[in-house]
């Protein structure tokens, strides 16, 4: 449940249906490659980890047919996998993925989520609160760094975003004063 009292949205079962014969070794490459392109234009992410780097954590989108596996030390480095086949991890957060996202793109409150249970916490909750900071103060906007990735292609991929994000939903930027996708 949102701040305001409203429902979280949920990812729209076709769109996670959809998802589901996603090659996941190759799904984890582009999540690594694209998670590497981020750090980089953003180091302090990684360093604001500190002890925490060496963590492992699964992130794990209640509503989408697999779970990612985070080993910042890595370079980061991210896997895909079944929820049932994931490896171990130090800490998991669990929860769907627009609370998970949105939390990234600062919509969410965090702490409203968890003691909402909206998200789930195991494990080691430092590493995930050090992982939590490490993305506030960073203020990623996916759709940005991904659009920004895309070159000539950028304007027709935030015009898509824009679109799945008005009929999901789902929170697919940072919602700040320069609105987003407009």
């Amino acid at each position: 449940m949102t701040l305001d009292g409203t429902e979280l949205p949920r990812c729209p079962r076709a769109i996670a249906l959809a998802m589901r014969p996603l090659p996941l070794p190759v799904l984890g490459v582009a999540l690594t490659q694209f998670a590497r392109r981020v750090t980089d234009r953003h180091p302090g992410l990684l360093r604001r980890l500190g002890p925490y780097a060496q963590r492992k954590v699964l992130i794990d989108p209640t509503d989408l047919p697999f779970a990612f596996w985070l080993d910042p030390e890595a370079g980061p480095r991210i896997s895909a996998h079944r929820r049932h086949r994931a490896p171990h991890a130090d800490a998991r957060i669990a929860g769907p993925v627009a609370a998970l996202i949105g939390m990234l793109h600062g919509r969410f409150d965090g702490d409203a989520l968890f003691f909402s249970r909206d998200l789930t916490i195991e494990g080691d909750t430092e590493v995930v609160l050090a992982l939590r900071n490490a993305l506030d103060d960073a203020e990623l906007d996916l759709s940005e760094e991904l659009i920004r990735l895309s070159g000539p292609a950028g304007a027709v991929l935030r015009r898509l975003l824009a679109g799945v994000e008005r009929v999901s939903g789902l929170p697919l930027h940072r919602d700040d004063r320069n609105g987003g996708f407009a």
